[in-house]
Order: C-alpha cells, then structure tokens, then sequence
C-alpha cells in the first residue's frame, strides 16, 4: 500500500519464470472495477465517494504477481491514488485452497507518512454448498507507518442463478472490528455486487455498490 523492493523482486521472478520454460506457461490477466464507495476493512478510503480501479496479474504454476490501484480521497491534497504491488503463490490440494503473499500498500506523494507491507495467509475450505475462509496478515514498517495486523473470516454460499451471497467478520487491531455481508450476481463477463459494511472503532457503515470484470 522503499524499503520492500518488490518491484524488482517481480521483475527477477518474471525473467526467472520465463527462462524456466521456454513454451511459455505465463498468464496474464486484467481486472476493472467501479465502486460507489472503496472501503477496505470496513473504513472508506475515498469519503464515501465512487472509485475507479483496476490491475493487472501474471501467474505461472501457482506463482503470482500484479499491481492493482485505485484513486482514494484521506482528506489531504497530496493523498490521491493507491498502487499495490504484489508477490505470492496460492494453490489447492482437493477442497482445501491456500495462499502466501506480500503485499506493498503505496501511495504516491505521500511515501513516507503512509506506505505500509503486509504477508499474509489465506486459506479456504469448499465443501460444496459453502465455502469458508480464514485470512491472517501480519503488518510490515516500511516508511513511517507501523501497521497493525489484521485477522479475518469468511464464509461463501452460492445460490441459483448466478448469485450469491458473501459474508466476513474481522479484527484490525487498534482499528476495529469490522464485517460484511453482501450479495453477487455475474452475468455474462460482468460482477455486480451490492454489500453493507460496517466497522465498530470508527463508527462507519456503508452501502457498497459495484461492477467489475476481468479478462
């Protein structure tokens, strides 16, 4: 969201990805968004104002990398956009799903007074019906921010026709606790989501509208 540089730790894991095979396994994929509101955690990062955002992901044999971003609004001048860089490898082994990441928060103009890392934990059970996760990140000082780490649980439930409905409760340390329920429907190469998202320390709760695709 440097003293973490991995942008050049994609960069080596890249040129190292494709002189491993030269038939070239590497996948490349995008995603968009527009949101009514960008909250993360439960607290808005725009001042309950629409964002755009979007990435761009490689990944090869379960190994990733992708930088997404977004325009935020903190309140002051300087503080406009979010870029994340990011670097892990997830995979399954039946219906159990797993992923190990570093993430890099970075915000332009304002390096030092809020840039932050996490490495987190993901992982996932799916039993069919319903699918739950259990997330745990561990936050990293890179610039003058010293981040809190965060825990989380989710639950997934797919209902007919394409929808379905998504639920998460998780603790950001100092910063609350936070939840959210939401419903999805995909139509076609689109995702609309419709969610209400609260947290607790900083008295905030939202109604989150959003489309999204990828490709």
């Amino acid at each position: 969201m440097k003293s973490i540089k991995l942008s050049l730790a994609a960069v080596v894991l890249v040129s190292g990805l494709y002189a491993a095979d030269s038939t070239s396994e590497v996948g490349v994929s995008a995603n968009m968004a527009i949101t009514s509101n960008y909250v993360w955690r439960g607290m808005s990062q725009t001042k309950n104002s629409p964002a755009i955002q979007g990435g761009v992901d490689l990944d090869y044999k379960g190994f990733y990398l992708g930088v997404w971003g977004s325009n935020i609004e903190f309140g002051d001048a300087k503080a406009s956009l979010e870029a994340d860089v990011y670097l892990g490898y997830a995979g399954e082994l039946s219906s159990f799903s797993y992923d190990l990441s570093i993430v890099e928060y970075m915000y332009p103009n304002m390096s030092d007074e809020y840039n932050f890392a996490e490495v987190y934990v993901d992982l996932g059970y799916d039993f069919n019906v319903a699918s739950i996760s259990a997330k745990y990140a561990l936050g990293i000082k890179t610039n003058d921010t010293d981040p809190d780490d965060n825990w989380e649980v989710g639950a997934c439930v797919p209902l007919p026709m394409e929808f379905s409905v998504d639920l998460t409760y998780g603790d950001y340390d100092t910063l609350g606790a936070y939840y959210l329920v939401g419903v999805n429907k995909s139509l076609g190469k689109f995702d609309f989501t419709l969610a209400y998202t609260a947290n607790d320390a900083t008295d905030e709760d939202n109604i989150v509208a959003t489309v999204g695709t990828s490709f």
